[in-house]
């Protein structure tokens, strides 16, 4: 068994398409308590092609990650994707922001609704990772 040569990349690409649709949500309903969370204002947010490039190419890099530790775990099942999408938020996404909100002067409710976004991301992504399987 070789990681790369088991991935489904199918249910990879499943996984980013729909990361993009929660963070289009997520930020479209919680947009302004976001930019006022971060200390932005409308003027302030650039529009680009590139960002959502940028940002569709790190969800396929978390989505094929994700599905590397499920690999290794070595079960694929809707329990072992969810589970393993909820501790890898627990364990690394959760204190990085807190670490980075404090450091950057940021209230909690930043890191509550970036925080929010990213649970539900890795716990999607997790499902969908291990429902396909490898």
């Amino acid at each position: 068994m070789n990681f790369l040569s088991d991935v489904n990349y199918l249910s990879v690409i499943v996984a980013a398409v729909v990361s993009m649709a929660i963070g289009a949500a997520w930020y479209g309903g919680l947009g302004k308590q976001w930019m006022a969370a971060a200390g932005l204002k409308p003027e302030d947010i650039e529009q680009r092609a590139s960002l959502y490039i940028i940002s569709a190419i790190c969800q396929l890099i978390i989505a094929v990650v994700l599905f590397g530790v499920i690999f290794h775990v070595g079960t694929f099942s809707v329990y072992a994707g969810i589970l393993t999408g909820f501790l890898l938020w627990l364990g690394f996404v959760v204190p990085t922001m807190t670490v980075n909100h404090r450091f950057q002067g940021h209230g909690w409710d930043l890191t509550v609704i970036d925080g929010g976004h990213w649970l539900v991301v890795l716990v999607v992504q997790g499902l969908i990772l291990g429902w396909m399987g490898a």
